[in-house]
């Protein structure tokens, strides 16, 4: 019988310390731990407070009853009432055009705004100013934007004599856009301020022309932040009640201000079913982004950070 050499004995040792090391390490993942059983049930009831409302909306949206919160059946008849009426129908046109226009007029200037910014010296006067004043449109309460836009539209349209602004589609966008642009901005210039700026001047160095520079190097890197603010600035005009109710005019009533003035009456089975199909529209419009940046080539990060920036 030989006796074990003296490397012999540590590698044995070693391999009882690394063996016991793991039955301990099992053991640990095996015992439960307290805080991570209560983050995970925190986060559980976080997102049942944040999508249990939108739940019951969507469920509700199939009562055939009379009345919202009174269910007395499952069907499609909220759906086929809320497609049958003219003025459901007309009111989310209206909050669907106007939704549109609002997010084509405030990407245009929050895209050219937000260039601007990110192209200037941070310690440029024009620069804080115009900064300070678009902070302002956002912490500015919404109705005092709507006191404020009401005789503005009206001053513009019948003293001024421009008629466009007494056009109920014109002032929505308007007053939608003027709400969402410095969204658009702040998004497009955190995007832009990141961008190596050695790219348009090699480009320049080439001889590229400013136009040619802007459309083939500028604007594909600002395009995830363009379109998080387009989307953006789509779901703010889309559910604005308080500025629509102002400036809006007979025959270009949007689908929040009808809800709005439903309550007087009770809130029929035809509101979730139409909101509900809205809901929908907000997730389709977010799967088109995701497609249109996963096709830009960003990743699976950088399309949640995108999306959360909005």
């Amino acid at each position: 019988m030989t006796t074990p050499t003296a490397t012999e004995a540590m590698l044995a040792v070693r391999s009882d310390t690394a063996r016991e090391g793991r039955r301990r390490t099992v053991r640990r993942r095996r015992r439960p731990d307290g805080i991570r059983i209560g983050l995970t049930v925190w986060g559980v009831l976080v997102f049942a407070f944040l999508f249990l409302p939108i739940l019951v909306m969507l469920v509700y949206s199939f009562n055939t009853g009379r009345l919202l919160a009174t269910w007395q059946g499952f069907g499609f008849d909220a759906y086929a009432a809320a497609w049958a009426s003219p003025v459901i129908r007309s009111s989310v046109i209206t909050s669907l055009e106007a939704a549109v226009g609002a997010a084509l007029l405030s990407t245009i200037l929050g895209t050219l705004g937000g260039l601007a910014l990110a192209r200037s010296k941070a310690k440029t006067s024009w620069v804080l100013w115009a900064t300070l004043l678009l902070s302002i449109t956002l912490f500015t309460p919404e109705i005092v934007d709507a006191v404020s836009m009401l005789p503005w539209f009206v001053s513009l349209g019948t003293d001024f004599g421009i008629g466009i602004f007494s056009n109920g589609m014109v002032r929505l966008v308007v007053a939608h856009a003027v709400l969402s642009v410095a969204v658009v901005t702040f998004i497009v210039r955190a995007r832009m301020q990141g961008m190596d700026e050695a790219l348009e001047e090699a480009a320049a160095d080439l001889y590229a022309p400013p136009l040619k520079r802007f459309w083939q190097i500028t604007l594909p890197v600002a395009s995830p932040a363009i379109w998080a603010g387009a989307l953006m600035s789509f779901t703010l005009s889309l559910d604005n009640t308080i500025v629509s109710s102002f400036v809006q005019v007979p025959g270009s009533t949007p689908w929040p201000v009808y809800i709005f003035s439903s309550l007087r009456v009770g809130l029929r089975p035809e509101i979730a079913a139409v909101s509900a199909v809205m809901f929908v529209l907000t997730l389709v419009a977010l799967a088109v982004v995701g497609f249109v940046l996963r096709r830009s080539g960003a990743s699976t990060e950088e399309m949640a950070k995108t999306l959360a920036s909005a």
